[in-house]
């Protein structure tokens, strides 16, 4: 296929390595290569990066139009900026849910300024159960919707732990509770010299867990707990017009990261086809995230 898409990555952790796997997967698109911190380009690069370019600047990569930043979320708002305003498109997976609105408004005025896009929050949650919960919201306009994640890891919940002074390694567990409640089960491996009940203080006074029931345990490998599997059940209960006790369900069981970088991935092709500005996956026309000529998508799925 002729004028593929040419998509950087941005970040090689968790989502980053599964994002490789999706590009180059899709049939409209071409990896150009992968920007690393500084640091990690004086170590040998994994196999699996054999013949893909690794960089420590996006600007070292040729004909760039759109940038997965695959990087830890507090660090999404300084890569977009910079990138959108070199007139490169970018994807992120921001997940602080009461700040991504801002952060869009935000990011618009400078997609515009330099007439590129950005694609805010294109995930999972927020992302994809965003889409949900406003179907849920227009066929049942009056009710509730609960959205129950879990069990499983947090990605973005075990970034903010891993980065909270003294921790070696951290792993953080969603536990759905029910009705939108979630209990946080953090497990952290500490440096030498660390002082536990600091590092438990300060994960439980974060803005990630603030707000919830959070436990932290010590543990001596992490690495032996950690599973990206991860869910999430949505429950909608309300009213069409005068209709009462509409009951929605959406159910699914994932693997975490490469679930976000497949997202990413589509969302990287609909940035294409938008004017410049910021959006959220709730205003992007749901075809749009799709390759194939769309009378066929229509005719082979509505």
């Amino acid at each position: 296929m002729e004028n593929k898409i040419k998509v950087a990555i941005v970040g090689y952790g968790n989502i980053g390595r599964y994002a490789v796997d999706t590009v180059q997967s899709a049939p409209d698109m071409e990896l150009v290569g992968i920007v690393r911190r500084k640091e990690s380009l004086h170590n040998q690069q994994p196999n699996e990066l054999s013949g893909i370019k690794v960089v420590s600047s996006i600007s070292e990569l040729p004909g760039v139009q759109v940038a997965l930043l695959c990087t830890p979320t507090r660090s999404v708002p300084e890569f977009a900026k910079e990138i959108l305003a070199a007139g490169i498109n970018t994807v992120d997976s921001y997940d602080i849910h009461n700040q991504l609105a801002d952060l869009r408004l935000e990011l618009d005025q400078i997609a515009k300024a330099h007439k590129s896009v950005a694609v805010v929050s294109a995930g999972w949650d927020p992302g994809t159960d965003s889409i949900i919960r406003c179907m849920f919201k227009f066929m049942a306009p009056q009710g509730i919707t609960y959205t129950n994640f879990g069990p499983g890891m947090s990605m973005g919940h075990s970034v903010a732990v891993n980065a909270i002074a003294g921790v070696e390694k951290a792993l953080s567990l969603t536990i759905p509770i029910g009705t939108g409640m979630h209990r946080r089960m953090v497990y952290v491996q500490l440096k030498p010299g660390a002082d536990f009940a600091e590092v438990e203080k300060a994960i439980k006074n974060d803005p990630y867990f603030i707000k919830d029931e959070t436990h932290v345990q010590q543990v001596e490998d992490v690495r032996q707990l950690t599973d990206m599997g991860h869910g999430v059940v949505i429950e909608h209960k309300g009213s069409s017009g005068n209709a009462h006790n509409q009951r929605m369900q959406f159910t699914m069981s994932i693997n975490n990261p490469a679930l976000t970088a497949q997202i990413m991935t589509a969302a990287a092709r609909a940035s294409l086809k938008q004017p410049p500005g910021a959006y959220t996956l709730i205003q992007i026309p749901i075809i749009d995230f799709m390759y194939g000529n769309p009378d066929d998508i229509i005719r082979s799925l509505v």
